[in-house]
């Protein structure tokens, strides 16, 4: 079936059971941003294949919800489907929630399959829907019976994450999360979120693909720690370690019963976004609900100092692949074939060739000239393009490793490009450079912040719909909050210990698209009579294309930026290189 006759086919489900409008979203039952093979019913149901976005089927016409990153992906996946894109952001473009609110007919049903969407979204519709009295009901799966060969849905081995490379004990960070909800007078802490049960209780997996999670959920009481799981994939190791740190493991159909048993009258912290439907109807009626973001979520999002320290020796590492690659790119680049796929796969060799490495922490996105300007472009077969001699090639890659998760973007230039293409690969530079070595008043957020990457742009009339950059799991999720840099507003102070990316870049609808990532460590700075302040400390190691710089372009300050960065990758990358490798790194660091 294609999409269109898919979409009948969901059409005929909702008419047997009087749903009006059908919400599929693009999470799990964890609110995962990336899902597993099996949770991608948006996906198959309307051929945008992009990681974020919400497709609303009702029985006159349907709408397609996704962000800035994929306005010229979904553009071209949903032609055929009779799927209206809706641009979120762009001016008199309503939420998907204002667009049910108007075309729906009062008395009308909005339904939705309650384990894969968050309760917050609930509220708000519940909110919306009031006064025309549209009503919800979240009891239906309805994609299951219509695909037939929908994937299995798959558990990984789950390991123990040694304190080596942890920092702390699962049992010392369920210390820390009960402290937190003494302050908080709560009785329970209920959790959902995969990332943040991966990093609270020391165990990893791969039950969706990069992400190094496993699928469970969580009960923390003063005296309790519950983990719900497919106890049959637990190594012996992992097994010990939960047992030596006084938690007690449950099958992961358990959870239910056990909320279901929550003490009367107690009080149970959830993060509303972060949490089902279906999970928070199972919360006994008479207690009292402590909404806010998780406490764990804050916890991570500061590594210690063992993490630290791992990570730094992690981001050396990482930098030794991509600059292998790199010089692997140059020198075969008029020796053989080579395209977006099979550059993609180079690299991941490089990496797999490094201590600890786990795999990649998220599909490569690699697009050489147009395919460029697709931020989040993941090459298939039909789109795959070979490399000429000329234009730039876009590559975003990371890795998983035990001692920890890197994210960086480099755009490389192959022989001559255009004055149009420099000045935008300058300016991306220059946006980078402004962000990395910002002093900054401690309180201040990634928001408030965010402008000193895109000013360069800005004064071109150029822009991106994106953040900035983002935080980074630690042999976790490559997105990881709670702070990152966007013009939207945040109110989380960047504190010292935090990870976060910096990656402006320049995207030109059918012909080219540039990006510079690299990711930073919050650091303190100097105390002043004003107050602490703050600064970043560059931990990507890996050479900024010198042919993409238009260097007239640049200030003193900015070349000095760059000419000690590229002192800095020599200096860190240059040990583990033969003496080929090293020599042709020098030149790829030479001071400008």
């Amino acid at each position: 079936m294609n999409s269109y006759e898919k979409i009948e086919k969901l059409k005929e489900s909702m008419r047997t059971k009087g749903i009006d409008a059908y919400i599929i979203p693009s999470s799990d039952p964890h609110q995962s941003e990336y899902v597993s093979e099996y949770w991608k019913s948006r996906a198959w149901l309307s051929g945008f294949t992009g990681s974020a976005g919400t497709l609303v089927i009702t029985l006159g016409e349907s709408g397609l919800w996704t962000d800035g990153r994929y306005f010229i992906q979904a553009e071209k996946q949903l032609m055929g489907s009779g799927v209206k894109l809706f641009k979120m952001g762009e001016k008199d473009v309503p939420t998907y929630t204002d667009w049910l609110k108007e075309t729906l007919d009062e008395g009308a049903c909005v339904g939705f399959d309650g384990r894969v969407v968050a309760q917050s979204i609930v509220s708000r519709m519940e909110s919306k829907f009031e006064k025309k009295k549209i009503s919800i009901n979240d009891k239906h799966d309805l994609i299951s019976p219509i695909w037939n060969d929908r994937p299995v849905l798959e558990y990984s081995p789950i390991i123990n994450h040694d304190i080596q490379f942890a920092g702390k004990t699962a049992k010392e960070k369920l210390e820390l999360v009960r402290e937190e909800m003494k302050k908080k007078e709560a009785d329970y802490f209920l959790l959902a979120s995969l990332d943040d049960i991966a990093w609270l209780f020391n165990i990893r997996g791969n039950d969706i693909p990069n992400n190094s999670v496993v699928f469970s959920y969580a009960l923390v009481s003063n005296s309790q720690a519950l983990l719900f799981l497919d106890k049959s994939k637990l190594t012996e190791e992992a097994d010990d370690a939960l047992k030596n740190n006084n938690i007690d493991v449950y099958d992961y159909d358990e959870i239910v019963d056990e909320v279901q048993r929550i003490h009367k009258n107690s009080k149970v912290l959830i993060d509303p976004n972060r949490i089902n439907r279906w999970i928070y109807n199972a919360i006994p009626k008479d207690c009292v609900k402590v909404e806010g973001s998780n406490i764990t979520t804050s916890l991570k999002g500061i590594k210690n100092d063992v993490e630290i320290e791992n990570l730094k020796k992690c981001q050396i590492k990482d930098g030794v692949a991509m600059v292998k690659f790199l010089y692997w790119l140059e020198n075969n680049l008029d020796k053989e074939t080579i395209s977006e796929i099979s550059a993609s796969d180079k690299l991941e060799a490089f990496r797999s060739e490094q201590e600890h490495f786990m795999g990649t922490s998220f599909d490569t996105i690699a697009g050489y000239k147009e395919h460029a300007a697709m931020m989040h472009y993941k090459a298939t077969v039909e789109s795959d393009y070979s490399f000429e001699s000329n234009g730039m090639f876009l590559v975003d890659s990371g890795g998983q490793y035990l001692d920890g998760t890197t994210d960086i973007t480099r755009t490389i230039v192959f022989g001559d490009i255009t004055d149009e293409e420099k000045r935008d690969f300058t300016l991306t530079l220059k946006g980078v450079i402004s962000l990395s070595d910002a002093r900054f008043l401690y309180g201040a957020t990634g928001s408030k912040l965010d402008i000193l990457a895109r000013y360069p742009l800005w004064q071109e009339g150029i822009d991106y719909n994106c953040g900035s950059g983002h935080g980074v799991g630690f042999f976790l999720g490559v997105h990881e909050g709670p702070h990152g840099f966007t013009k939207n507003p945040n109110n989380v102070k960047l504190e010292e210990g935090m990870i976060v990316t910096i990656e402006p870049g320049v995207y030109k609808e059918g012909r080219h698209g540039i990006r510079i990532e690299n990711t930073l460590l919050v650091q303190e700075d100097v105390s002043t009579e004003h107050g602490q302040f703050m600064k970043f400390e560059t931990i990507s190691y890996c050479p900024i294309d010198l042919n993409g710089i238009c260097t007239s372009m640049l200030s003193e300050k900015e070349r000095n930026w760059l000419n000690d960065y590229h002192q800095e990758v020599y200096k860190k990358v240059s040990p583990f290189l033969d003496d080929e490798l090293k020599a042709w790194l020098k030149i790829k660091t030479r001071s400008i």
